[in-house]
């Protein structure tokens, strides 16, 4: 056997134990590159990033390119445990840590945080203090509620005031166009919706609708600075609001993505009305279904609240026979205790997502705070 096949062999060995299975930075299983100067594996996704930071070459394939026994030795004497040990070493609670399905530029800015950065090491303790604070501010773009436009707009995060605002003007002391409390705040990116790699959308509640805030910046690392800075304020806000026993319980509060989003056409209570084709987005933690015209409305036009079997939920394929002539032939329908909804799919794909996101919500248990929220959505309904 030759020194390639036999370094080969040694590489594969070496990706297979329990520490290096996983890509270093995303989590991705069975990760088929390396980098021979941090001593980590890496899937081919992350690999990308790390061929564009400074020593782009030091990066290779451990199945299709030849490593000399030095480099082999030295990814032996590291690899990702060892390697994390240092450039994770004082990742804050709330700092989110991209999964392998995230948005490039959440997972592109934690490799270069970590390596290129480094601000996780503990060694510039100036980084460690602005990971600290609940608070930023900066300008982003903006789109506008009623236009398609996106304009600058000053934004002003205060872990102090629990609030974000932010002002049509530079002038600050002209007060904000709205503030937003922390309590209230969400943040999910959605590079594909917004029409921009940075897309950022900033949801909250106001006068018990869900309102929506389009944002992005130029810049990766800005724009991720404001999603961890929103988690932070978040974080700080829920720890002494839950006083909980450890960190693991406040972590998926701080900002949560939707389950699932897409067109299905919706009917009216009688289900004799017209379909219309709408936006929804399934919220699993809040066991909501919003609905809007268009992916960008500011504002939902309604919700459904999700419940469990036990509470009179369900979910099933069915066509009501209203919709004889409609164009899309792919029926759902929702039972509720108060009343059963009606939507269309184009096509069958769109049809067994919906159902299977719809019946993982079911599944899940109810908590303290779904049942206040199932009541006060009846009540406004009633």
């Amino acid at each position: 056997m030759g020194s390639w096949e036999r370094n080969k062999n040694l590489l594969l060995e070496m990706v297979r134990q329990p520490n290096n299975s996983l890509c270093a930075d995303c989590g991705a299983p069975e990760p088929d590159w390396a980098s021979y100067k941090l001593g980590v594996f890496v899937c081919m996704s992350c690999s990308g990033t790390h061929r564009n930071m400074p020593d782009a070459s030091r990066i290779k394939s451990i199945r299709l390119d030849n490593w000399e026994d030095d480099l082999v030795e030295f990814m032996r004497c590291h690899g990702n445990s060892t390697v994390k040990a240092r450039y994770e070493k004082m990742v804050p609670a709330f700092y989110y840590r991209p999964k392998q399905h995230d948005c490039v530029v959440l997972r592109e800015q934690w490799i270069r945080a970590k390596y290129e950065r480094q601000e996780f090491t503990g060694e510039h303790m100036h980084l460690k203090k602005v990971h600290s604070l609940g608070s930023y501010e900066g300008t982003l773009w903006k789109k506008g509620k009623k236009s398609k436009k996106f304009l600058k707009r000053r934004f002003v995060l205060s872990e102090r005031e629990l609030s974000l605002m932010y002002f049509n003007k530079e002038d600050l002391s002209r007060g904000p166009k709205a503030v937003i409390p922390v309590r209230d705040l969400n943040a999910a990116f959605q590079p594909e919706k917004i029409g921009h790699r940075h897309g950022l959308q900033i949801s909250y509640e106001k006068e018990e609708h869900t309102r929506n805030i389009f944002v992005y910046h130029e810049s990766g690392q800005e724009i991720v600075n404001w999603f961890n800075a929103i988690r932070a304020a978040r974080y700080a806000y829920l720890k002494v609001i839950l006083s909980p026993s450890n960190d693991s319980q406040l972590i998926p509060l701080l900002t949560r993505s939707s389950l699932k989003e897409g067109y299905m056409e919706k009917t009216g209570p009688r289900q004799r009305e017209p379909f219309k084709k709408r936006w929804f987005i399934l919220c699993s933690m809040d066991r909501k279904l919003l609905y809007f015209k268009t992916p960008m409305d500011a504002l939902e036009l309604g919700s459904v609240f999700v419940g469990t079997e036990a509470h009179g939920y369900s979910v099933r394929e069915s066509v009501p026979k209203s919709t004889i002539c409609n164009k899309w032939k792919c029926g759902i329908v929702v039972e509720t205790p108060n009343r059963q909804f009606a939507f269309m799919c184009e096509r069958e794909q769109d049809q067994r997502e919906w159902i299977k996101a719809f019946r993982q919500v079911i599944a899940q248990t109810m908590l303290p705070k779904h049942y206040a929220m199932e009541a006060n959505m009846n009540c406004r309904k009633s």
